[in-house]
């Protein structure tokens, strides 16, 4: 089996599919794709591809390593996230090729469902406590929200008591027995983040996500002291290389790869691995569409320390557009009493409407975060 054709496909609301075809007709789907920097990755994935065509599917390790090694410049959100894309539609090959789920070539499902939480947004917080009550009705068990404004690197209190206001009221909302992740989403710098780790520990979340940004982690070392709430990270790093240190260093409880940034299946099996030897927990990072969440649910399937996952029904990001829209079995995400079910089909195990992506491909997006600037002007994390 050789592979023939690498075609993507710029989709709304903010996604970028791929398909992989062979000479013997089987095609596998991946979701390579950067917020905001879509079009960047498919050109990174056209590169790619003089390098795959005519090469065999199966030998997926090997074409890992050529897309990783081979280009001597190596890493970073761009190139990880094309070779995500690829390995992801690779492993779907190899699946259906043998009949069987990816999560039985990696040795087994170790769990038949896994918990997932829903967003509750938190940008411009306002009706949180609203949103998360609406979300617990609808079966889940655990939230994510966004726990601050834009904050400068020392802000006035006031700033703080906002967040806890609303983190306040979210834990009135649910009960004491709901989850509460708390993401900062890097926007918190080391001196508010010690703030804001200890203020927020009464309410006994889940975790912290992003106290700061993955480049300044050492910093994690004073806002670890300040808190008993676990620590998450992860979503900013993008291979084994860059988890290593923040592993090896105890900085955080949870790691939060993202299987669509971070090498795909082939890698993060390999950060999940590297995470378990140091009893540290996982986390998948999915804010994207519906290959980029069968893909981690192949990985959560086969990590023994995965806990939770990520998904983005109905996510705010998600406009015109939502996660089950561009597949044919939709009941293969079966969402129940708070957890989704591992998909026992072939590959992936999702039937991708390539009707559906072409139709929306002419629609496409130009999609970008925006841009947040503090009261003197100055640009502030988004």
């Amino acid at each position: 089996m050789k592979i023939t054709k690498l075609e993507t496909f710029v989709v709304p609301p903010r996604w970028l599919f791929l398909k992989i075809e062979t000479d013997e007709g089987i095609i596998g789907w991946g979701e390579p794709v950067v917020e905001g920097r879509a079009h960047t990755v498919a050109a990174a994935v056209e590169e790619l591809s003089d390098y795959l065509i005519g090469k065999d599917p199966l030998l997926i390790e090997d074409h890992w390593q050529v897309m990783y090694r081979a280009g001597f410049y190596r890493g970073g959100p761009i190139t990880m996230s094309a070779i995500a894309g690829v390995d992801q539609a690779l492993w779907d090959i190899k699946g259906k090729h043998h009949g069987v789920p990816v999560h039985a070539l990696l040795g087994g499902q170790v769990r038949d469902k896994i918990k997932v939480y829903s967003w509750i947004g938190g940008d411009r917080p306002s009706d949180v406590a609203n949103n998360a009550r609406a979300v617990v009705d609808r079966g889940f068990k655990a939230v994510k929200m966004n726990g601050s404004e834009e904050l400068q690197i020392i802000d006035t209190f006031d700033k703080v008591q906002g967040v806890i206001n609303n983190v306040a009221a979210v834990r009135e909302a649910v009960g004491p027995n709901v989850g509460i992740g708390v993401d900062f989403h890097g926007r918190v710098h080391k001196p508010m983040a010690k703030v804001l780790a200890k203020e927020l520990d009464p309410f006994k979340l889940m975790f912290i996500e992003e106290p700061v940004l993955s480049e300044n982690v050492e910093a994690l070392r004073d806002i670890v002291n300040q808190t008993s709430t676990p620590i998450a990270l992860g979503e900013r790093l993008y291979s084994r290389w860059d988890f290593k240190h923040i592993l090896a260093g105890g900085y955080v409880d949870i790691i939060q790869p993202d299987a669509s940034h971070a090498g795909g299946i082939t890698e993060c099996r390999k950060i999940a691995s590297m995470a378990e030897a140091y009893d540290v927990a996982l986390a998948l990072h999915c804010p994207l569409g519906p290959i980029a969440l069968a893909t981690c649910l192949q990985i959560d399937a086969v990590s023994y320390n995965a806990f939770i996952q990520e998904q983005s029904l109905g996510i705010h990001y998600n406009q015109g557009n939502d996660l089950l829209d561009y597949i044919k079995n939709p009941e293969v995400f079966k969402y129940e009493d708070g957890f989704v079910s591992i998909p026992q089909g072939p590959g992936l195990g999702i039937e991708v409407n390539e009707e559906k992506v072409r139709e929306m491909a002419k629609v496409g997006h130009r999609w970008r975060n925006p841009v947040w600037r503090h009261e003197d002007g100055s640009v502030a994390e988004w």
